[in-house]
């Protein structure tokens, strides 16, 4: 099964276009370790999600110890859950070749994110595995995005982000390429969409970062109402931060499916 089939049947079976990333930061987290955090968030919320996404910056920050927790993590994610490794990589040649063995041979990711700022030849290793996911980062949630990707070319005056689209849906010769839209820029999410009707986006930037989700459903899914991931890490991972925070992400995860499953009924309503 590819990484696509594999989000389509887990988001039918959980009735769920959620994905929690799993971005452990110790300064937030109650007082336990990482694979404890992330096992108890897993369980109690594996039932409401289309996927996963641990933020590599996140284990690489605690060392040795940090990567084997997110390994024993994956360990624990059921099978029937995809995993998005988010790690932004990009180089070129063997180096690219070396970053997508490691995410999808050594790690096991069924998806990863990349930068496409080095061209097609820094991103074709990764879409060479066919049945995996490569989600191109085209026009993210941060404000800074701005200072390149919103920036006008010369040739079209059109933005940047719409021409890595276009050069994405051309790369997506296997059916396993996709894209990063941030949901803090709605109206350019429902470009994208309109750019590539067919592609699988993922859309960050809900809660903490003040994203619209009503917009971001409105906009981001496909015309049957899917090949949309609508992710969350803050806002579910730190609804508490004492004991109770596994049954508080649980109910905040619960919250947060619903209205996503409302706005999209209201969609297919209009």
């Amino acid at each position: 099964m590819d990484f696509s089939e594999k989000l389509l049947q887990a988001a039918r079976s959980n009735k769920s276009l959620l994905c929690i990333g799993l971005d452990p930061d110790p300064e937030l987290m109650p007082d336990v370790d990482v694979l404890e955090f992330n096992k108890a968030i897993v369980d109690a919320t594996s039932d409401l999600v289309c996927a996963y996404k641990p933020n590599l910056a996140f284990y690489e920050a605690l060392g040795i110890e940090g990567l084997r927790a997110l390994e024993q993590t994956m360990a624990h994610i059921p099978e029937s859950i995809p995993i998005i490794g988010d790690a932004k990589r990009s180089d070129i040649g063997s180096t690219a070749r070396a970053y997508a063995k490691a995410l999808f041979e050594t790690f096991g990711f069924d998806a990863a994110t990349v930068n496409p700022y080095l061209g097609r030849d820094s991103i074709e290793p990764f879409i060479e595995y066919k049945e995996k996911g490569v989600f191109i980062l085209c026009r993210t949630s941060n404000l800074g995005s701005a200072h390149f990707q919103a920036l006008p070319l010369l040739q079209t005056s059109r933005p940047l982000f719409e021409l890595v689209a276009e050069r994405a849906k051309e790369w997506n010769l296997y059916g396993n390429v996709g894209l990063v839209v941030g949901a803090t820029y709605p109206e350019e999410l429902r470009w994208v969409r309109e750019l590539c009707p067919e592609m699988l986006l993922l859309i960050p930037g809900i809660g903490a970062q003040g994203g619209d989700l009503a917009e971001a459903v409105r906009y981001g899914v496909d015309a049957k109402g899917e090949k949309v991931i609508i992710s969350s890490s803050r806002q579910i991972l730190y609804a508490s931060r004492g004991a109770d925070f596994a049954p508080a992400a649980r109910e905040a995860a619960l919250k947060l499916r619903h209205e996503i499953n409302h706005y999209l009924t209201a969609r297919h309503g209009d």
